[in-house]
């Protein structure tokens, strides 16, 4: 896109390192937005000659926001090949709008500066639950649950397995006595070795 001789807009939280490193990639003519009244605020040198990329971890339903406002705004403005937000954060949040409204309160098992992880706690609340996120088990509070039936237990794209297990193995002590698994989307994505990593491998067989 810059080759193109495009400016760039970044949709994304400010103070992100994923954010920083896009940003920093380019000197000049590159723009962040965080929200559509930031788009409607946006002053470009180039209105004709625009693009957006995203980060990947963001909201689905909110960069749709903010993508469809920067388009009503600049019709012409180039967009990336393929979509940039992460397909496991996409699953994610898919799957914690299917369970949210089954539930009374979801456990987001994930760390406070996880973007994807708060992410999920936001969709959770916007359709209805209260939800609470913690880095492991024993952050869990006795008063969340209290009164509760249906509790619901997601994880950010990097949690390790161990700690999800972990939470549910406290819910048990709270006195959960069934776990049940929902389905969700089966990931087939697959990524490409590098050329040079490719030629190396008969050699190490």
């Amino acid at each position: 896109m810059r080759r193109d001789g495009r400016e760039i807009i970044m949709i994304g939280h400010d103070g992100h390192p994923e954010v920083e490193g896009t940003m920093g990639q380019s000197e000049q003519g590159m723009y962040l937005v965080e929200t559509t009244d930031d788009v409607a605020l946006l002053q470009v040198s180039r209105p004709d000659m625009l693009a957006y990329v995203s980060q990947t971890t963001l909201s689905v339903d909110d960069t749709a926001d903010i993508i469809a406002a920067l388009k009503q705004r600049f019709p012409g403005i180039a967009e990336p090949k393929k979509g940039d937000i992460c397909y496991a954060t996409t699953n994610r949040q898919e799957a914690v709008k299917f369970m949210a409204p089954q539930v009374e309160v979801v456990i987001v098992v994930g760390s406070p500066n996880s973007s994807n992880s708060n992410r999920l706690r936001e969709v959770a609340e916007k359709k209805g639950a209260a939800a609470f996120m913690v880095d492991n088990a024993e952050q869990i509070d006795p008063a969340w649950l209290e009164g509760k039936q249906r509790i619901g237990v997601t994880a950010g794209a990097s949690a390790p397995e161990v700690l999800v297990q972990a939470v549910i193995d406290r819910l048990k002590t709270f006195g959960a006595r069934s776990v049940r698994v929902l389905d969700g989307v089966q990931e087939h994505v697959t990524f490409p070795l590098p050329k040079g990593l490719t030629a190396e491998l008969p050699a190490r067989n």
